[in-house]
């Protein structure tokens, strides 16, 4: 008798319904964080252009902290290597559980966003480099254009009230998770100074304890905070950027459930630190970093000097190719496919919208470009290429806003008022 041939399993088919509500509470905080970083780095833009400018820098350029223990830093540094190891924290839990009970646990699932992600990361690197190489530039930013900034992308959505379905969402919601784990291993390895051995040591030191902690099953926040600060102090004095240590703590952290136990370790401190992240955390990081002269002069060399033209191409072109192209290959050559109600149409729209780069876009830009003023350039481009890609996306999902309201109330639909939508209820649809 011969074997049935194995079914592709549809990505984007309907998740599981815890899964399905995992997701959108994520969404739910992302888009709300999103909302204010977008309002952080209008503040900024505002400030920076205005006769008060000079107090903007005076408060981004303050120094303050511990000098004798290296870490006598300015209030643009400190939420850049600090705050942001929070934010880093969070994406390393999102990493995790994504590995371990999310999309990314089996191969078959796992191939279609990894394959668009990397494709969306290659791409943008390969175009800048192209552009530069041209234009007699620097090789130096590659890896600028090559990160998505979800909550930024989710924000968009939020302001054009689209009715994306949750299916779709969580595409680009895992899409962004490889994204992000692509950008923290560029920071890593590409953007790290001159090693201190001995500090790097005992970071390391100090992760080896925080695992023991969670293998042991230790609990209490006196253990874990004080350990963090000095693993984040030891892994910036490392030489090694401090928001490594933040993903190295995400990924230990447990996120599977004891018997008897309601919620993770890793859950826990995702619900407590999620809104903190996407509601300050990353504003006010928005809020000193995107703060960038613009006048018309400024405006004209984004588009006439090779490094932020590259910037602006990789961002609106790069990514767009690259994820779309990304997506086709692992639908035709992998098991993974499409849900069948969704239209390329709808892929091509995400594809456009990733190109909106935004935090990690503009922190690569400082470590690539240490000159305040090839920063500043850097900066603007990164500005200006994602709000051309919010603005073609945008008119991309305008046009697919009927087909996104239909999917919507289609999984929403609950005829029978149990709180649970009825395509759940549909014979088959817990074997799905």
């Amino acid at each position: 008798m011969a074997a049935t041939p194995r079914e592709r399993s549809p990505f984007l088919g309907l998740l599981p319904l815890p899964e399905r509500n995992a997701v959108a509470q994520a969404l739910r905080t992302e888009t709300v964080g999103g909302l204010v970083l977008l309002a952080a780095a209008v503040v900024a833009l505002v400030w920076a252009n205005t006769p008060w400018s000079g107090a903007y820098e005076q408060i981004r350029d303050f120094h303050f902290g511990i000098p004798a223990l290296g870490l006598d830093l300015s209030v643009e540094h400190w939420t850049a290597d600090g705050l942001l190891g929070i934010f880093f924290l969070v994406a390393g839990i999102e990493l995790k559980r994504e590995l371990v009970v999310g999309e990314l646990r089996t191969p078959a699932t796992a191939a279609l966003p990894v394959i668009a992600a990397l494709c969306g990361m290659v791409v943008p690197a390969a175009l800048y480099a192209a552009t530069v190489t041209a234009g007699g530039g620097s090789l130096d930013g590659w890896a600028v254009p090559m990160a998505t900034d979800i909550a930024f992308a989710l924000a968009v959505l939020a302001v054009l009230s689209t009715h994306l379905p949750a299916a779709l969402r969580a595409f680009l919601l895992t899409l962004a998770v490889v994204d992000d784990l692509g950008a923290i291993l560029i920071i890593a390895i590409f953007f790290t100074s001159d090693l201190n051995f001995a500090a790097l040591g005992g970071a390391f030191a100090c992760l080896a304890v925080f695992y023991l902690l969670q293998r042991f099953r230790v609990r209490g926040w006196w253990w874990y905070v004080p350990l963090g600060v000095v693993t984040w102090a030891l892994m910036y004095n490392s030489g090694v950027h401090a928001t490594v240590a933040g993903v190295a703590m995400g990924l230990i952290l447990r996120t599977t459930r004891d018997k008897g136990e309601t919620a993770s370790p890793a859950e826990r401190t995702s619900h407590l630190l999620h809104p903190f992240s996407a509601g300050v955390v990353v504003p006010l990081f928005a809020l000193f970093a995107a703060g960038v002269g613009v006048s018309v002069a400024s405006l004209g060399e984004v588009f006439t000097q090779p490094e932020p033209l590259g910037v602006v191409l990789g961002l609106v072109v790069g990514k767009t190719l690259g994820i779309f192209a990304g997506t086709y290959l692992a639908a035709r050559f992998t098991r993974a496919r499409l849900n069948p109600d969704l239209a390329w149409a709808d892929v091509f729209a995400l594809a456009v919208l990733a190109g909106i780069g935004f935090t990690v876009a503009l922190l690569i830009g400082e470590l690539a470009f240490p000159d305040p003023a090839a920063a500043e350039h850097v900066k603007a481009a990164v500005l200006i290429g994602s709000l051309i890609a919010a603005a073609l996306a945008a008119l991309l999902i305008k046009r697919r806003n009927g087909v996104y309201r239909r999917l919507y109330e289609e999984e929403t639909r609950d005829d029978d008022h149990d709180g649970i939508p009825d395509i759940y209820q549909r014979t088959g649809a817990a074997e799905r």
